[in-house]
């Protein structure tokens, strides 16, 4: 009887490891078998015909004087900068929005149901709906700017050219600004009132309360918050693809469209599998080191 307790954890876990193999390891470690091989589309009915070339795949991703290693890089510095806006904004229009909700008042639930729609609509609905919003003849956004309130004399691109690079933070933003509120919000629910009252009777202000007790209550949320939108921003491949689609412009060429392109438009598989595996060593490095820097400061706190 005891035997079947102990064996019963992993009975219910073993649904989910088979899942987790199927989906994730298999194919990662296909990808990186793929990496080593000269698989273009001459080899795609017969995998094993392809040659091993080993680390070539790699030496010609990171040659950054050749063309492939020189656009690759110019894709990395575009998603780390596309990143580190697009997670600031929605960090904190996330966390302003949840402080705001904290104080009860009329229609909140009615503005929380509202917040939360962007997240809630499916990702090709919302963003399609975006590229239209974008089209300079017929879009609303040059008809509100230029028809509207006449801020621009012409009316701008915004799916081409370096404006590119502003519409994919606007709507990736849109859409992932309701996931920093809903978790903000669930994790203020733990910060007692007592302490803003206690505040209040002191003569903080509102500031003073959200710096002082605020945002070191939502620490360890905030934490893994910039933790999951980082990674979730940085591979983010479907918002590029719906907006631009196979071939994002250049100001808006992030990592995860130009691995795309390198693999299933140019049929160059090896070479793209080689730019995945690279990524997938930048993302463990930098989620390391961030849990590790993460992890020292709540020891020095303590």
């Amino acid at each position: 009887m005891k035997s079947r307790h102990r064996l019963l954890p992993y009975l219910l876990l073993l649904p989910a490891l088979v899942m987790e193999l199927l989906i994730h390891i298999v194919p990662m470690a296909v990808g990186i078998f793929m990496s080593f091989k000269q698989l273009t589309q001459f080899f795609i009915r017969d995998w094993s015909a392809a040659p091993w070339i080993a680390l070539n795949n790699y030496r010609i991703a990171v040659d950054f004087s050749a063309p492939i290693g020189k656009s690759l890089l110019n894709s990395f510095w575009v998603t780390c900068s596309f990143t580190l806006l697009a997670v600031a904004f929605s960090w904190l229009l996330g966390v302003a929005a949840a402080i705001f909700m904290q104080e009860p008042f009329w229609g909140r639930g009615v503005l929380r149901a509202v917040f939360l729609v962007p997240y809630a609509l499916p990702v090709y609905a919302a963003v399609i709906t975006w590229s239209f919003m974008f089209q300079r003849d017929t879009g609303l956004v040059n008809h509100v700017l230029h028809d509207q309130l006449h801020l621009v004399s012409e009316k701008p691109f915004w799916l081409i050219g370096d404006n590119a690079f502003v519409s994919l933070i606007i709507v990736h933003v849109w859409k992932t600004w309701p996931f920093a509120f809903l978790t903000v919000m669930a994790g203020l629910q733990n910060v007692p009132r007592e302490l803003y009252e206690a505040a209040a009777m002191d003569g903080a202000s509102v500031w003073q309360q959200i710096r002082e007790i605020t945002m070191p209550a939502l620490r360890p949320v905030n934490q893994v918050l910039v933790l999951v939108l980082f990674l979730w921003t940085f591979n983010d491949f479907n918002t590029p693809y719906i907006l631009f689609g196979k071939g994002a412009p250049e100001a808006a060429d992030l990592i995860s469209i130009h691995i795309y392109q390198s693999s299933f438009v140019t049929w160059n598989f090896g070479s793209g599998s080689a730019m995945s595996v690279l990524l997938l060593l930048f993302l463990l490095l930098v989620t390391g080191v961030y849990l590790v820097a993460t992890a020292r400061w709540r020891d020095a706190d303590a």
